[in-house]
């Protein structure tokens, strides 16, 4: 990590910027011999999530289609068509 004055950093300072992209070390600003900012290279970007995946998945068959027949829908997974009633209509007696 080098150090440079403040005077000196505004003088040169897109020259400074450059190199510290460049190099990837950091740049400590000083100011009467206290260091008052410290300069890093940015983060590399992320990589983007949005169509990583491209290419990597076939379609086989018609994607439209259903995957069971109409008239096998009401017999998987349904128990009736008959609509539920409430309660009986008997009431406990409280004791």
């Amino acid at each position: 990590m080098r150090t440079i004055p403040a005077g000196e950093f505004k003088v040169r300072c897109l020259r400074v910027m450059d190199e510290v992209r460049k190099s990837r070390t950091p740049e400590v600003i000083t100011k009467n011999g206290r260091p008052l900012a410290k300069l890093v290279p940015p983060d590399p970007p992320a990589p983007d999530v949005f169509g990583c995946m491209a290419g990597t998945a076939r379609i086989v068959g018609d994607v439209e289609a259903p995957v069971l027949a109409a008239d096998t829908w009401r017999r998987v997974g349904c128990r009736s068509a008959a609509p539920r009633t409430g309660r009986s209509g008997t009431r406990r007696k409280r004791r």
